[in-house]
């Protein structure tokens, strides 16, 4: 695959690392404004590194932009003309719907949005893809290049607002609870650093498990909780101030405020 990722910051650089550890691109273009940071890169023989995205344009044929989204707009109108039938446009653009790019580029592409979370600097990230009619044609392929960097769904449009919220806020929402598991063990006598070890791992095999066995987590919890036992306490202590309903309140005002933030963006 012949890839060009317009927009070589923090996720832009995630993005190419994911592609390059898996052999997933015959030739990669970088773009940005100021390249010596990009120079690492040029080690791979088949990466270019180059503030000319024109030239990035007309030799890829899958264009991932990661700009800022005030410049989204500039850098479509700069490259537009250089677009035909062989590229798939991938916008990782928060809030930029498809009907904008549409209104920029026209309707006749293969046009993708993906939201991806942080964890993709360490390929664990839970993108969230969605496409317009004609990107339903290339969208397993999308589906492909963010497989190779965690794992990927395809939504419809009108949710990607929700899915922001449980896969890109929802790493901090999972952060705290792993903090505050971490707090509870330095309580119980470990050291900061064993305490957030036990944390971490612990919560990363909760979700080992629930992937790999494709179970239901109350089936999970059913097989830790003994009658009387010190599990069921601790959960139903949890329960009684609240931290299921405390976690679900919280998404959905991260919710509402994105629906707030959208609400008020310019057209």
């Amino acid at each position: 695959m012949k890839i060009a990722i317009i927009g070589a910051g923090n996720l832009g650089l995630s993005i190419a690392k994911g592609i390059l550890n898996s052999n997933g691109a015959t030739t990669m273009f970088l773009t940005k404004r100021n390249v010596e940071s990009l120079q690492p890169y040029e080690k791979y023989g088949m990466v270019t590194t180059t503030t000319n995205n024109r030239e990035a344009v007309e030799k890829s044929d899958i264009l991932i932009f990661a700009v800022q989204p005030g410049h989204f707009v500039k850098i479509l109108e700069e490259v537009k003309d250089l677009i035909t039938d062989k590229h798939v446009i991938i916008s990782t653009i928060t809030g930029f719907s498809i009907e904008k790019i549409e209104s920029i580029i026209g309707a006749d592409n293969y046009i993708i949005r993906a939201m991806p979370n942080t964890a993709i600097s360490v390929g664990k990230s839970m993108t969230c893809i969605c496409c317009n009619q004609k990107g339903t044609k290339r969208v397993d392929l999308a589906l492909a290049i963010f497989n190779r960097m965690g794992h990927s769904m395809q939504i419809p449009e009108d949710q990607m607002q929700a899915a922001t919220v449980i896969c890109a806020s929802g790493i901090a929402f999972w952060m705290r609870l792993i903090r505050a598991t971490t707090q509870g063990a330095i309580q119980l006598g470990f050291d900061a650093k064993e305490a957030q070890e036990l944390a971490m791992y612990t919560c990363n095999g909760a979700a080992s498990l629930l992937i790999e066995s494709e179970s239901h987590p109350e089936k999970e919890i059913d097989r830790v909780t003994t009658p009387k036992g010190c599990t069921i306490s601790g959960l139903n202590e949890m329960e009684h101030q609240g931290l299921s309903s405390s976690l679900i309140r919280g998404i959905v005002t991260s919710f509402e405020k994105i629906s707030d933030i959208k609400k008020n963006q310019p057209n």
